[in-house]
């Protein structure tokens, strides 16, 4: 299907952003890192030492997270039952995070992801990106989700339109339409 609209050879493939572009070597230096420490260790202690400490990190981290999710499931099942919405985060996700770090083989994960189970700093990371996603929705086009939605979709590199229905909202002065048809089928 086409659009209609005319399409250039510089339009076609939309400019990469810098995390997309680094991420993969990010994680490549992350996990040579983690392979180089785990065999310094090794060396220094013993296998058996270094395969202790990735089996009781896999363990811890899959308790915290079972309590974790066990914790936001209570929360989200009392929030219900009061009939509103749950209660503002109280750090679940920095400790699921946390505990995901711990299960990951490697003892730089295992380090981030106990700092990430300390309550302060759990706090202040949840402040600074409470901080951030407000400057991000602030620095945003203005309009509402529709508007994000449209952004969005302008800006699909293969220039596909998503078929949908058109809503108007009648004006008080407006003459009545005929009558809409059922949406279902």
């Amino acid at each position: 299907m086409t659009t209609g609209a005319p399409t250039s050879p510089s339009s076609a493939r939309p400019r990469r952003s810098r995390l997309r572009t680094f991420l993969p070597l990010g994680v490549a230096a992350w996990v040579v890192l983690e392979i180089w420490l785990l065999t310094v260790v090794a060396g220094a202690a013993s296998g058996l030492a270094v395969f202790l400490l990735l089996l009781a990190g896999v363990v811890l981290g899959s308790v915290v997270v079972k309590r974790a999710g066990r914790r936001a499931f209570q929360n989200l099942n009392e929030a219900l039952q009061r009939g509103g919405s749950p209660s503002g985060g109280s750090g679940n996700g920095f400790v699921m995070l946390g505990g995901l770090l711990l299960m990951i083989p490697g003892l730089i994960s295992d380090v981030i992801g106990l700092v990430l189970l300390i309550p302060p700093v759990q706090k202040a990371l949840g402040k600074r990106a409470e901080r951030s996603l407000d400057r991000r929705l602030r620095a945003s086009a203005r309009g509402g989700f529709g508007d994000a939605f449209q952004q969005a979709r302008i800006h699909r590199p293969d220039g596909k339109i998503v078929q949908g229905e058109v809503i108007r909202h009648d004006e008080p002065g407006d003459t009545p339409r005929e009558p809409r048809p059922p949406l279902t089928r």
